[in-house]
């Protein structure tokens, strides 16, 4: 790939000869002299000596040449192999104070590896990195690639054989065996499809039990999902029996187990048999408590949406038996209006066609047919509760633990308890007389009618099963604001789980690392400055600015005039007919392929279970085909029939063993940074930092807990949020469900992209915003751009109390004051949950479920103040600048050109998500994101091929400039029979491919010319 040139400063801090080093060259003449002095020098920076000529930067070698005084082209005579050579290396080794690895030495970094990295983590790529910076620290030249993979591998094994020694000795004998009989007897198809049916459907029962997706949201899956909770709580394992493991490690051990069949599992030792079966047990503990939750709360919801429907309906049909009411209503107002001083029997009763008596079969109706609604919701959501949920609602308070850490909450818990107390009690209608009965704020309003009752000897009693159906509601409510939690859960955990234990002891480093003062009274005067002077900017420039108008009216204070259309482009289509004509109508999988071959992206995909036994070119083909199959969403069966000599089954194995969900995401990474790094300046600019976010709605299988309802656009299905930069790159994507929080998704991508882009700004529509978006972006040093869709109604809050008439112009919009004070008094508070964020202590989502409207919770409030003073700042912006109207506008009509890829490229089965697995779908989204980020590689290289010829760039207007993307596809072909030949390659020259992998490629490699092409990365035949 093509590379940024070294500047003058990284020359002169890496390239410079120091005073000893200029000794050692000075014995040497011509060639001999200029290449000791490169070879010294890159030493000096990299650890290791180059492979050869490739590796040296040209302005380098030019910069060393002019110190030693010998021509650069004199390189060219260096003999790279040879005793001359070898010496040279012994002279800077013995200078530098390296020594070449010795047997002891690797036995050493072995042991190092073993128990200091390895234990944490279990990538050989990761592992790899860090023998290497040991080897630097130590002194010792690295060792050769398969040397290397030798330390790494046997590192790994010693270190998964003491984890494992240590994990089963916690367990009881018990609880070993009834792990080892989850494996004993019946066999699981290896090679059968990954998204075909259950995982391990040929399973033992309670195996193959364990590891089934739940179902839709009834009141069948809540008691399976139960039944799965029990038989794994069943085999004994401690809670705190991973409590000193990686994560990452326990995720390993689990993706591992679940992907093994039994026979495979009985072959490992017993300990590392029984520490991935308890991984995956421990690991699908947590996820099924949390499928329990999200059961509860959708169960729950459901009870009292189908009432009010039900009601609904029922009222509207008792409405409609007295005939023309509309009528009567309207002849009653004229009546008693045009005689406002008559009586009801003058007046009132002639104008009703029938008289008194059709007025009195109206109330009669009303009262026999027609009654008070909020009570009729109660009593069927009481009688639907009663008659068919209550059964697996009072069961799962037998399986869940209920915990508050607010005491205001406490009367929630201790009604469960009462509930559970007496689920048995039979047809009992109260609770006895001497019971105490907690009181908690659910019960008033509407409900507390219906929940206390008089009965016949007049006393006030408390009605048991509406004090359920309250109880239920209550408990719903506050764990959707986490305010109660649930022990075991992962998701519903203790919410002080997911702020970081070290905050305390690291205040300064994280404060540091979000850029934010200590002080607090610091943060919030350059706060409200800023918010001051935006204001004042707005409020001086009014009058000039003719598409804004601020006054008082009924519709909103705030009327702004849309921005006047920009100049079409008029050469994009004959550059993209261009591109056609050079290249042809190219298949989408050949456009994949290409930039997997450019990228080596698929090379570090390596088998979950760690082994495989596919050679790499084999590997590479099946993986390009289940990609192509995911992302086309033509299916894995359909791809099987295409020229490529691969079966079906072969492809289910690879996408089984191979392609997890983590591997997706590395290889969409690994072709965005390609793409950036292929860039050229010339034609693209320089890189952006602004990314535009949106969701778009797929529909999907609805018989599992993900799939929702969505209002919006009517139908069943889930959300992709994307993340595409400027140019159309999309950096990262995600699957949420319909009700997910677009806000949480926004701050998630863009700090969790993983790409080498520097995320600085984010526009999005207008759920992408809420005034606690803009707080925490504040926090997290980010702009959030949003398109406010009723900007009409939008409040400018005042910095300062006190000063009615600060901003003259702007008084209509303006609100209340900023309370600064709450902001002062939380500040620390508000760190602490940022910088949960920003460590991935937890998502972002189970941050911001704090931070809903129904909990009390005091940072929210203090966020919510935030929030409000930086979107003032941007409205204020927004309003008065032409310039960010139209940059927020066009980054979003990137997203939309955007989601109209991806509508090309996932072409297959309507563009419905056949599959009710969550993994399934996730793999999905992530392989459209492959295929489209692969797309527009290969176009960012051919547009510059075409636009590399001065007759065509010539060509181009400043609209042109403005309208150019790579991501368009009239000369692509995305339909087809599938065949694949590795061999035949697309004839581009824009970008220099990477080089095989050699010895030592984890270390920092030096920039390459632009010149110098060397092989790909893979030569794939069969």
């Amino acid at each position: 790939m093509a590379r940024t040139p070294l500047d003058l400063d990284e020359l002169v801090e890496h390239w410079t000869l120091l005073k000893d080093e200029q000794a050692l060259v000075s014995g040497k003449r011509g060639a001999t002299r200029l290449g000791f002095a490169v070879l010294l020098k890159f030493y000096t920076q990299y650890g290791r000596f180059p492979r050869g000529r490739a590796e040296l930067p040209g302005e380098a070698v030019e910069f060393v040449a002019r110190q030693v005084q010998v021509p650069a082209s004199e390189l060219g005579f260096y003999d790279w192999t040879g005793r001359t050579v070898e010496y040279h290396r012994a002279q800077i080794r013995e200078h530098l104070g390296f020594r070449e690895c010795s047997v002891a030495d690797a036995e050493k970094l072995t042991v190092y590896l073993a128990e200091h990295v390895a234990h944490k983590e279990r990538r050989p790529e990761q592992v790899r990195v860090e023998l290497l910076a040991r080897c630097r620290e130590e002194n010792i030249e690295p060792p050769t690639s398969g040397r290397c993979d030798r330390i790494v591998g046997a590192a790994l094994r010693e270190a998964e054989e003491s984890l494992t020694a240590l994990i089963s000795s916690r367990l009881t004998a018990e609880s070993i065996e009834r792990i080892v009989a989850l494996v004993a007897g019946a066999d699981q198809d290896d090679a059968g499809p990954a998204g075909g049916g259950t995982e391990g459907e040929d399973a033992p029962p309670v195996l193959g039990k364990v590891k089934e997706a739940p179902g839709n949201v009834s009141l069948e899956t809540m008691l399976t999902e139960i039944d799965k909770l029990l038989a794994v709580r069943a085999i004994g394992l401690p809670r705190d029996l991973f409590v000193d493991v990686a994560p990452k490690v326990v995720a390993g051990w689990r993706a591992r187990a679940a992907v093994e069949s039994p026979s495979h599992l009985r072959t490992h030792p017993v300990p590392l048999r029984v520490t991935l079966l308890a991984a995956l047990l421990h690991e699908r503990e947590r996820e099924i408590t949390d499928t329990l939750v999200e059961l509860l709360i959708s169960t729950v919801h459901r009870i009292g949406a189908r009432a009010e429907k039900k009601v609904t309906e029922q009222l509207i049909n008792a409405f409609k038996k007295v005939s023309g009411k509309e009528n009567i209503l309207f002849k009653l107002a004229e009546a008693s209006l045009g005689a406002p001083e008559g009586t009801v029997r003058q007046v009132v009763f002639p104008a009703v066609s029938g008289g008194e008596a059709t007025l009195r079969e109206l109330v009669h109706e009303f009262k026999t047919r027609g009654p008070v609604y909020r009570r009729t919701v109660q009593t069927t959501l009481k009688a639907s509760y009663t008659n068919h949920y209550r059964r697996g609602l009072i069961k799962l308070l037998d399986v869940l633990e209920f915990r508050s850490s607010n005491h205001a909450h406490r009367p929630v818990i201790e009604a469960l308890a009462l509930v559970a107390r007496y689920a048995t009690a039979g047809n009992t209608t109260y609770y006895p007389l001497g019971e105490t009965v907690p009181v908690h704020k659910a019960m008033g309003g509407d409900w507390a009618e219906v929940v206390h009752r008089t009965d016949k000897r007049g006393r006030h009693r408390v009605v048991r099963m509406v004090y359920e159906v309250v109880a239920f509601q209550a408990l719903r409510d506050q764990l959707k604001c986490k305010e109660i939690w649930v022990v075991g859960a992962d998701k519903w955990r203790n919410p002080d789980e997911d702020l970081p234990q070290d905050f305390e002891a690291r205040r300064a480093e994280n404060y540091r690392e979000l850029r934010k003062p200590l002080d607090a009274a610091v943060f919030v005067d350059e706060l409200r400055e800023q918010m001051t002077a935006e204001l004042t900017l707005l409020n001086d420039k009014m009058p000039k600015l003719s598409w804004l108008d601020i006054a008082e009216r009924k519709s909103g204070a705030i009327r702004l005039t849309a921005a006047e259309a920009q100049p079409e482009p008029r050469n994009l289509r004959r550059i993209k007919a261009e591109v056609q004509r050079r290249w042809g109508v190219v298949p989408l999988v050949d456009m994949l392929k290409e930039a997997v071959l450019r990228t080596g992206c698929l090379d570090a995909v390596t088998s979950v279970s760690g082994g495989g036994s596919l050679s790499p070119e084999v590997l590479a083909e099946r993986l390009l085909l289940v990609i192509y199959a995911y992302g086309t969403n033509t299916g894995i069966k359909a791809v099987a029939s295409g020229g490529h000599g691969h079966t079906e089954d072969e492809l289910r194995y690879v996408r089984r063993r191979y392609l997890s969900a983590e591997a997706a995401r590395a290889i969409a990474v690994q072709i965005a940074n390609a793409t950036f790094a292929a860039r050229s300046t010339k034609l693209w600019g320089q890189g952006s930092t602004a990314v535009a976010s949106d969701s778009t709605h797929v529909r999907a299988y609805d018989q599992n807990l993900f799939t929702e309802w969505h209002s919006r656009y009517g139908g069943r299905g889930v959300l992709i949020y994307w993340h595409v930069e400027k140019k159309s790159l999309a950096i990262h994507s995600q699957l949420i469900n319909c009700t997910a929080s677009e806000v949480a998704a926004m701050i998630e991508g863009a700090m969790r992209h993983g790409t080498t882009m520097d995320v600085e700004a984010n526009y999005t529509d207008s759920h992408g915003q809420s005034e606690i978006g803009f707080g925490i972006t504040r926090l997290l040093n980010f702009d959030l751009l949003p398109r406010i869709k009723r900007i009409n109604k939008v409040k400018l809050y005042r910095p300062v109390a006190g000063e009615p008439d600060a901003y003259p112009q702007l008084t209509p919009a303006l609100t209340r004051p900023i309370r600064w004070e709450l902001i002062t008094q939380q500040y620390d508070q508000m760190i602490k949950y940022t910088t949960a964020i920003r460590t991935r202590t937890a998502s972002t989502e189970a941050i911001l479920r704090r931070f809903t409207r129904n909990a009390s919770h005091p940072t929210y409030a203090a966020m919510l103040e935030v929030g409000r003073a930086q979107k003032t700042i941007f409205v204020a912006r927004y309003l008065r600048l032409r310039d960010l109207q139209r940059e927020i506008e066009e980054g979003l009509n990137v997203m939309e050109s955007s989601n109209g890829a991806n509508s090309v490229i996932a072409y297959g089965k309507g563009g419905e998500i056949a599959s009710n697995r969550r993994d399934e779908q996730e793999m999905f989204v992530l392989c459209l994101r492959i295929l489209q980020s692969a797309l527009v590689y290969v176009n960012t290289l051919m547009l510059q091929d075409v636009l590399g010829e001065p007759e065509w760039a010539d060509l181009l207007t400043p609209a042109d400039r403005r309208g150019l993307t790579p991501l368009f596809w009239s000369h692509v072909r995305p339909y087809g029979e599938v065949n694949l030949d590795m061999d035949a390659r697309l004839n581009l020259a824009a970008a220099t491919v990477p080089g095989p992998r050699g010895p030592l490629d984890d270390q920092p490699a030096p920039p390459r010319d632009r010149e110098e092409a060397e092989p790909p990365p893979m030569q794939a035949k069969r």
